[in-house]
């Protein structure tokens, strides 16, 4: 079996290392003439970890980011709301990592070009089309001019293009554009002092205006960190057309920016001079897709963010990927013919995933701070005045099973 895949971030890239680790040979084909470690934090939950893990790239993801230690969600005016252990101190038998996303698409793209070969991932080239017969399905192919290259065939056609899919749009030309909830992010990363055990990421507001501060890296001098943060701010209306684009590379209005940065009190970080201190700040509308009815026709089928793009609560878009990923590589190799394995591995992920696209809409794990910040807008003394621990709880604990991380702790959090 031989299987084209389209796309050479984070889920395209891990799709190529499972499938090799289940012995399926495979080639990656990505638009962009040369890959470049773009965008800034992300999260790899423990379940996710565990898969990478698997596949002996623990030691490379430790070189890479943070083992993250503990998660304090907090009022946007700084009152703590609720702290909970994270990974290895939270009864996980794997960490969970805070790493810079291109560090991550990094480790990966060593990673296949290591075990399946310097030509495994092609560049340059933009996908335009396919067919598919009962033999197989051949994949149309363009340079950045738009002249054409020559077509591949595979026996199966995994697209991991993104939210923006080329092939989610031949499958389904009538959907239209992302779906924006209103949000602006302005996202970006720089050394700074340590904060907290190092290793700590604080999440303060709520849907109306969110700051997230957590370190991804060792930073270049003692006692700092690179340390990634995130402003957003609703600046719309959920199901307006977004503003621009969504692109991990697109330069932020820091005028803009710079109004909504006093909104927010963190006692252990100071946010306006990390902000200000960060050479680059990137910025884009959080968009999600609706969940499809499907994701596989034939012999080909649809992954990570090109299935089901998500609002980015709970970190799950990343870990998301790379389970489907595993389920993937694992139906392909169980299943003699290509159809049903593509089938298989929609029957099993595509509900999974949409509960978590609808989750986050709502929320996620975040919704811990929503409900607090609609019941004390300006603040608390006394928290449980507001709200109680056990319904705290129930929400964090309620989005974990959902998503598949519960499963994997071996003891409950302390």
């Amino acid at each position: 079996m031989h299987a084209v895949i389209v796309g050479a971030g984070i889920g395209g890239l891990i799709t190529a290392l499972r499938l090799h680790h289940e012995g399926i040979d495979c080639a990656v084909y990505e638009q962009s003439e040369q890959i470049r470690e773009l965008g800034v934090g992300i999260n790899m939950l423990p379940h996710a970890v565990r898969e990478l893990a698997e596949l002996g790239l623990l030691d490379r993801l430790d070189e890479t980011g943070i083992r993250t230690r503990e998660l304090f969600y907090t009022h946007r005016l700084g009152p703590e709301i609720l702290r909970r252990p994270c990974g290895l101190d939270a009864g996980f038998a794997y960490p969970q990592f805070s790493l810079h996303r291109g560090g991550l698409q990094g480790v990966l793209l060593r990673a296949v070009r290591e075990r399946l070969g310097a030509g495994a991932v092609r560049t340059g080239h933009r996908l335009v089309g396919f067919e598919q017969d009962a033999g197989g399905v051949r994949a149309r192919f363009a340079d950045r001019r738009g002249d054409p290259l020559e077509p591949v065939r595979g026996d199966v056609l995994v697209a991991a293009d993104g939210i923006h899919s080329t092939v989610r749009s031949l499958l389904f030309p009538a959907e239209g554009p992302p779906r924006w909830n209103g949000v602006l992010m302005w996202r970006g990363a720089t050394d700074w002092p340590d904060f907290g055990t190092g290793r700590s990421m604080i999440i303060a507001g709520g849907t109306a205006a969110k700051l997230v501060v957590y370190p991804i890296a060792e930073g270049r001098a003692p006692g700092t960190k690179l340390t990634n943060w995130a402003v957003c701010v609703q600046t719309g209306q959920a199901g307006d057309p977004p503003p621009k684009r969504q692109d991990w590379a697109r330069e932020g209005d820091r005028a803009e920016l710079a109004r909504h940065l006093g909104r927010f009190r963190l006692p252990l970080v100071d946010h306006v001079r990390l902000v200000q201190a960060t050479r680059e700040c990137f910025e884009m509308p959080m968009c999600d897709r609706d969940p499809l009815p499907h994701w596989t026709r034939g012999r080909v089928t649809l992954l990570g963010d090109a299935a089901h793009p998500m609002f980015p609560m709970g970190s799950n878009g990343a870990s998301q990927a790379i389970l489907d990923a595993v389920s993937l590589g694992g139906h392909l190799a169980r299943h003699a013919e290509p159809g049903a394995a593509l089938r298989a591995y929609q029957d099993e992920r595509l509900p999974a995933t949409g509960e978590v696209v609808l989750r986050n809409r709502a929320g996620g794990p975040e919704r811990v701070i929503d409900e607090v910040e609609r019941r004390a807008p300006d603040g608390f003394s006394r928290l449980a005045d507001v709200i109680d621990a056990a319904t705290l709880e129930a929400v964090v604990s309620g989005y974990a099973q959902v998503t598949g991380a519960a499963r994997q702790q071996v003891n409950r959090p302390r």
